[in-house]
């Protein structure tokens, strides 16, 4: 929450009562003052449960870009439209709009021009409903497995001996993760906190889960450049994300697959600019993306492998987005490359430019 001295609540707006936009206002501490009835409706709860609640606060998704965006406020005042916020009370159902802010004598004057949950011309939209569904249910299915694969590691383990300890403790390490990823899917917290991540050391990672699971049957190739400085992320989730862009093009037929990282400088992701960002890219040979499946391949339960799930890509997509990146592919007979981008910074992402 940013911290701002404490102000008088910002005056009532009985003029905006007959406005049909949704429009809130906020005292000059940052907490809603007030609203129009369009606000509250439109929300779906009632003006009094807004009163006093910190704006940021209501961010469903992406934490961080209204604190960002009244930081800035603060600092050059030019009024600021955010994109497609996720808001949602924790009493009501989530909205979506776009949100204009401006500064005022009191505070901050928030309009919401509300838009489509899922727009037609980005499907991997649908995720955050479709998928969660999905995969509440196959979480619960996941328990008593991953129960019986930890206590089978537990007794190899003791058992192992020189190299075999490696792979035991490999497998351990991948259950775990995955227990917390149930843990997380059943019990949704908020995001939690990143930290300075080397990307190689993720990479390796990926990598040696790559070497059991496919052996000597895939060639697979590090293209690193080591000059790249850490990028603040969660670890653990970036492997996640990047095991399944590995796996698929196992999957494909893959007999060569390359990681490769690089600098960018100057970068533009989405809506946001940034002065350094990563390309990571994951080149295979397989059999490339069915051209049946091009516009839906994030979506869900859509998948080209008769042994697949549907779940990896939708699941690198969001991978990227909570690290404020982004996640885009070409593909062809013999060569696909998937591209995930992402921000070097160890700040929060800059506000949306001036209105």
């Amino acid at each position: 929450m940013v911290q701002m001295p404490p102000a008088p609540p910002a005056p009532p707006a009985p003029e905006s009562d007959s406005l049909a936009t949704p429009v809130a206002w906020t005292g000059g501490d940052g907490r809603l003052a007030g609203c129009n009835p369009a606000f509250a409706s439109w929300l779906g709860v009632g003006a009094r449960r807004l009163l006093g609640r910190p704006l940021p606060d209501l961010e469903a998704e992406e934490p961080g870009r209204l604190q960002a965006a009244l930081a800035r406020l603060h600092v050059d005042a030019a009024p600021l439209r955010l994109r497609r916020m996720h808001l949602r009370h924790p009493e009501a159902d989530e909205r979506f709009a776009d949100l204009w802010l401006s500064m005022t004598d009191a505070g901050v004057l928030v309009e919401a021009h509300p838009v489509d949950e899922f727009p037609g011309d980005d499907p991997a939209l649908l995720l955050p409903s479709a998928l969660s569904a999905t995969l509440k249910g196959l979480a619960h299915e996941l328990r008593n497995p991953l129960a019986g694969l930890k206590g089978a590691a537990q007794l190899l383990g003791r058992r192992a001996a020189g190299g075999e300890r490696e792979l035991v403790g490999l497998i351990e390490d991948e259950v775990g993760r995955l227990a917390t990823l149930v843990d997380q899917l059943l019990h949704p917290e908020a995001a939690a906190a990143q930290a300075p991540v080397n990307i190689h050391v993720v990479l390796e990672r990926v990598l040696r889960l790559a070497e059991s699971d496919a052996g000597w049957a895939v060639r697979l190739v590090r293209d690193y450049d080591p000059s790249l400085p850490e990028l603040e992320g969660d670890a653990d989730r970036l492997v996640q994300a990047l095991w399944n862009l590995v796996r698929n093009a196992i999957q494909a037929g893959a007999g060569r697959v390359v990681l490769r990282t690089r600098a960018e400088h100057g970068l533009r992701i989405g809506d946001q600019a940034w002065p350094l960002a990563l390309r990571l890219e994951v080149v295979d040979d397989g059999r490339g993306v069915p051209a049946d499946l091009a516009g839906r391949i994030f979506l869900p339960l859509v998948t080209g492998h008769a042994e697949g799930t549907g779940l990896g890509l939708p699941l690198a997509q969001q991978v990227a987005r909570e690290h404020r990146g982004s996640l885009a592919w070409r593909s062809r007979p013999g060569h696909t490359v998937f591209t995930l981008l992402l921000p070097f910074t160890r700040e929060h992402p800059p506000a949306d430019g001036p209105a």
